[in-house]
């Protein structure tokens, strides 16, 4: 225990081993949703098992680094909206029909990764962060609320394609739509409550109703029951881990460079906000607002995304249900090492996570979209015509573009236009610039 105390520091920080551990637990309850939503998420353009298993040990290895090296109570696992936009904007999208797509996007991933560890060592990612008007910021993380919440309405079957109307509502009557929004509610009402883990237990309960309905013959889809005679489906890994195409990347430079910064841009701004958000609630700024070992953080979010490219899932970030830990009075990197440890236990639990429907897992995302949303109420549309235009650009594209990518593009390429429009290019700082003409290649490279 005395070992414990001094290398967290755990008396200095007003904390104790027994704290830190339920912090720790508290963490990981809020947030061990990912390890369903991420294999059903990326499991439509690569092996499920394996991303659980990558899910698992890359969030595991991130939120150890993150506990040794920086020593916060933040957990890191695959971000929400980075992998959507993984799966559906780079895979199904851009590199639709490609077989190697999955291995394009993870070797983005991988470079993403790379790039912020040498970002991290010369301390230049906080320079971009304070290089983009927050506007858009602010308006980048509600479409991609937007985005998430749509993805999840249309795998429980809420939304579905019409040819007249390119959307319309689904059948209400059908088990998932039903399933799914049930589970919505309990959500919303378990939030109300502050229950811890409201998001996991709103998609294991909606999975547990979901199996009452297949043996009543209500719901007819697939086998939604776990699967144990397969055993752990630890195997999967070898699917995913290490499956890189260099070569692709190498004769395709201009689409490369442009999936890569949409994941760097992203996972930027979601880091930095998680971090701060989380760093204040736990009290660990100091007087001018700052955070120690920011450097430190930064760099175990870049490891984090290395080692999961490397095994095989999208991006690894900062969690914001980090504060739930926080609140339960976690203060130091003994929160963070707990809560690694059980994202290795659960790997035991991976045929449960496996058989989780996209119907289960659906009201996780519509729930997390709509805390994303709420950053565009700090946004002034009254203010800054181009910040304006910019925020609404980036909310309205990412949703009905289905993609993050074309979102973030069309929001920066609106707000350097217009400020030069106005005779305001003075405003546009040297970080807009070269993210402008980076977007206005990726442009000619659509159209050409």
């Amino acid at each position: 225990m005395s070992f414990l105390n001094d290398y967290f520091h755990l008396a200095e920080n007003g904390t104790n081993v027994r704290r830190e551990c339920i912090a720790g637990l508290t963490t990981f309850l809020s947030m061990a949703y990912i390890l369903a939503i991420n294999p059903n998420i990326l499991g439509n353009v690569m092996d499920a098992s394996g991303v659980f298993v990558a899910t698992a040990i890359a969030s595991a290895f991130a939120t150890f680094v993150m506990g040794l090296l920086a020593n916060y109570p933040i957990v890191l696992s695959a971000g929400m909206g980075l992998n959507a936009y993984f799966a559906f904007s780079v895979c199904l999208g851009d590199l639709a029909g490609d077989p190697n797509a999955f291995r394009i996007g993870l070797t983005a991933v991988f470079l993403e990764g790379v790039v912020f560890i040498v970002l991290s060592l010369f301390s230049f990612r906080e320079r971009i962060v304070n290089g983009i008007p927050i506007a858009l910021k602010l308006g980048i993380s509600g479409g991609i609320g937007l985005f998430i919440a749509l993805i999840g309405l249309k795998g429980a079957g809420i939304v579905v394609a019409n040819q007249a109307t390119l959307i319309s509502l689904g059948d209400l009557s059908a088990a998932p739509v039903v399933l799914c929004l049930a589970g919505l509610l309990l959500i919303f009402v378990l939030t109300s409550y502050k229950v811890t883990g409201a998001v996991l237990i709103g998609i294991l309960l909606t999975w547990a109703f979901g199996m009452i309905a297949q043996v009543t013959g209500w719901y007819q889809g697939p086998n939604i029951f776990p699967d144990f005679s397969k055993g752990l489906q630890l195997d999967g890994i070898t699917k995913t881990a290490f499956q890189f195409d260099f070569a692709w990347a190498a004769t395709h430079i201009t689409e490369f460079i442009a999936i890569t910064l949409s994941f760097l841009y992203v996972d930027l701004f979601d880091t930095v906000g998680t971090v701060v958000g989380v760093a204040d609630k736990a009290g660990l700024l100091d007087k001018h607002g700052y955070l120690p070992r920011v450097g430190r953080v930064f760099m175990s979010d870049a490891l984090g995304t290395v080692a999961g490219a490397c095994l095989g899932t999208s991006t690894v970030t900062s969690f914001v249900e980090s504060s739930a830990g926080v609140a339960a009075g976690g203060r130091t990197g003994l929160t963070a090492m707990v809560a690694g440890v059980l994202f290795l236990c659960s790997l035991v639990l991976s045929p449960i996570f496996l058989a989780i429907p996209a119907f289960a897992t659906a009201p996780a995302l519509i729930f997390v979209g709509m805390l994303m949303v709420q950053s565009t109420t700090r946004i002034d549309f009254s203010g800054d015509y181009a910040d304006v235009a910019g925020a609404f650009m980036a909310i309205l594209l990412t949703p009905l573009t289905y993609s993050i990518a074309n979102g973030i593009m069309f929001a920066i390429i609106t707000w350097v236009l217009l400020k030069v429009a106005c005779g305001k290019s003075r405003e546009v700082s040297p970080i807009m610039w070269t993210v402008f003409v980076l977007f206005g290649f990726r442009i000619v490279s659509l159209v050409s």
